[in-house]
């Protein structure tokens, strides 16, 4: 495995995410259930106070999609790092993939949880502006990155040792 390759896919990797993810909560997007399911439950009880209450549970149908749409989407991408970094065998490939996805939800929790999301206000849902403690619940963005984040992240990595190791 070529290491600096493996660095340089973990910065573009976040540069991709941040993308997603400011476009997927731009405009109207904020409001529907699988972005509402990213806020912790006190913001969206107050939220829903005043909206039309949305399934926005891990058994919505719009919020599996979502999931599996980047299920999908990051195994795509990891499988070209994976590739590039010199992967050939299935637990190369899993190292790789498993490897960028714990970066990246490091990455999504210290930086874009912590920072961005707690302290820009694009990214407040409409009639919970005034709650910034709510915003700044550190120990709820930390769980969710090990769980269910670290295990989410084991799917991935699995389908991309598996692709690798069938690429030969």
């Amino acid at each position: 495995m070529v290491w600096y390759v493996f660095v340089v896919e973990a910065i573009v990797f976040a540069g991709l995410f941040t993308t997603i993810l400011f476009a997927t909560y731009h405009g109207d997007r904020i409001y529907s259930p699988e972005c509402i399911h990213n806020y912790p439950p006190d913001i969206q009880e107050e939220y829903f106070k005043t909206h039309e209450r949305v399934d926005v549970s891990y058994k919505s149908k719009k919020v599996v999609m979502a999931k599996s749409c980047g299920i999908i989407l990051f195994t795509v991408i990891l499988i070209i790092c994976a590739k590039l970094a010199g992967a050939v065998t299935f637990w190369q490939g899993f190292a790789i993939a498993f490897g960028l996805m714990v970066w990246i939800g490091a990455y999504d929790t210290f930086f874009l949880d912590w920072l961005l999301f707690a302290n820009m206000k694009m990214f407040r849902l409409e009639g919970t502006e005034h709650m910034d403690e709510a915003y700044h619940q550190k120990w709820f963005h930390l769980k969710g990155a090990i769980f269910p984040g670290l295990v989410f992240a084991l799917i991935p990595a699995a389908l991309v040792g598996l692709f690798i190791s069938l690429m030969g």
